[in-house]
């Protein structure tokens, strides 16, 4: 199943944001590497909802915030999600070592055999893959338009690292 490499879409509502990342889910593979860059609200954890359909896993997927990350199991023997906010894994208090502190998060699942979508990714993957798949979110733009709009503006790329 393909997927284009880069792209653009405005987004009308929650479910067209899953069902979208749905269909991108359905196309990643164990080790690939998702950031989601947007502001607070912009559907960072809509987005990775839609994504866990695509990849099949279990559990409900909420924001890691509190967690910092969430493992979910594939049901069908895929790669496993890998959740986690990044803001806060590299926040106050961090030791500066973003791989020490995905290890000390003592994952069960190795990084090369999951998916890890990271919120707020900046400044950690680039760390930790050698590409990533780089998502931004545009709530302000629809808003400018109609201040009612649920609308979001989802753009999209893979980034090669070194």
């Amino acid at each position: 199943m393909s997927f284009p490499a880069e792209g653009t879409r405005e987004l009308t509502t929650a479910e067209d944001t899953q069902a979208f990342a749905e269909e991108l889910g359905r196309t990643l593979q164990a080790g690939d590497v998702v950031i989601l860059d947007g502001p607070l609200g912009a559907g960072k954890t809509t987005f990775t909802q839609g994504l866990a359909r695509g990849l099949q896993v279990k559990g409900r997927v909420t924001s890691p915030t509190f967690v910092i990350a969430r493992e979910h199991r594939s049901t069908v023997g895929g790669p496993t999600l890998i959740h986690l906010d990044a803001y806060r894994l590299l926040g106050e208090g961090s030791s500066g070592d973003p791989l020490g502190e995905l290890d000390a998060l003592d994952l069960d699942t190795e990084l090369a055999d999951a998916v890890v979508v990271a919120e707020w990714g900046g400044g950690l993957v680039e760390q930790i893959a050698e590409r990533y798949l780089l998502v931004q979110f545009d709530r302000e733009t629809a808003v400018l338009r109609d201040p009612d709009s649920e609308a979001r503006i989802i753009t999209w790329r893979w980034v090669d690292a070194a």
